[in-house]
């Protein structure tokens, strides 16, 4: 892998708080400042001898609608809202205290988590950040859900989400490709909430999951569209797709340049994707698909 630029880490602790949206609990996240090549760790500070899980690929836990890490006994769920805001925010080395499993939901978006590393002050290190760059062309998943990945000119990282609800709901069919960026990602991906349709909220709530959970605290769609709670951009849902595929991305470890289309993937695409392009640069071919 290459490198363009370095990395960076945040000049202070800085602390989050707010309810985990499954479990309903009470949570904290402080954000310290860590060593160049460490990477992204969250500690378990409610456990025993303060577990780490590093943000990594090989950590990761396949786990329904959500980003779930887990080294040994210890695990963190919920990550990728986190995750976004580190890989936006280009913030590659930090540790992240946690008192419970699950991260704040907050209002939904990464944008509380982007303040706080603003208010951190990220400084840049003296260690190049590596690069993954796409060559060839690969796509993951089937007809109705997949991610491709494919080569672009220069060292930047395009991302386009196809989401697709179909007629008939508030939600319909949204498109949107961008180029990542800090700045970019700060103004008009931070701020994107996760959203459901009534009846999926329903059903969660009848689970015993989201009992703190109130339509002012995410979107959640009725047939007229979002309940008690107005757009921030008429977009906002494949703004949202686009912020949960940042976090995922981010689990490479390393900045990626390339295109990344996604048509109605979810996190398991989006993980299949990233290990499918490291198996290229071991295995190079023209183009490559995986179940």
């Amino acid at each position: 892998m290459i490198s363009a630029r370095n990395q960076r880490t945040i000049s202070s602790p800085v602390s989050v708080a707010g309810v985990g949206y499954w479990s309903g609990q009470d949570v904290t996240v402080e954000f310290r400042p860590a060593a160049p090549d460490a990477g992204i760790t969250f500690v378990r500070c409610d456990l025993d001898g303060c577990p780490r899980i590093e943000a990594t690929l090989a950590n990761r836990t396949e786990t329904p609608l959500r980003t779930t890490l887990c080294h040994g006994d210890a695990g963190v769920g919920m990550v990728e809202h986190i995750m976004a805001a580190m890989a936006g925010m280009q913030i590659d080395n930090c540790e992240i205290w946690v008192d419970q499993p699950e991260m704040p939901g907050c209002d939904g978006s990464s944008l509380p988590f982007v303040e706080a590393l603003v208010r951190a002050r990220p400084v840049e290190q003296s260690v190049p950040r590596p690069l993954r760059v796409v060559e060839q062309a690969i796509r993951c998943g089937d007809r109705e859900s997949w991610i491709e990945a494919r080569p672009v000119s220069g060292n930047r990282a395009i991302l386009r989400y196809d989401l697709d609800y179909g007629a008939g709901n508030p939600i319909g069919r949204q498109t949107l490709e961008i180029t990542l960026s800090p700045r970019f990602f700060h103004m008009n991906l931070a701020p994107a909430r996760t959203f459901l349709l009534e009846p999926e909220a329903a059903a969660l709530r009848a689970q015993g999951l989201g009992q703190r959970v109130t339509p002012q605290d995410l979107l959640i769609f009725g047939p007229d569209g979002p309940i008690d709670n107005p757009l921030r951009f008429p977009d906002e849902c494949v703004r949202h797709k686009l912020l949960d595929l940042v976090g995922d991305l981010a689990l490479s470890g390393c900045d990626l340049a390339g295109c990344f289309h996604a048509h109605r993937s979810g996190h398991r695409l989006n993980a299949e994707i990233q290990r499918s392009v490291q198996r290229l640069e071991e295995t190079p071919l023209r183009l490559r698909r995986c179940a």
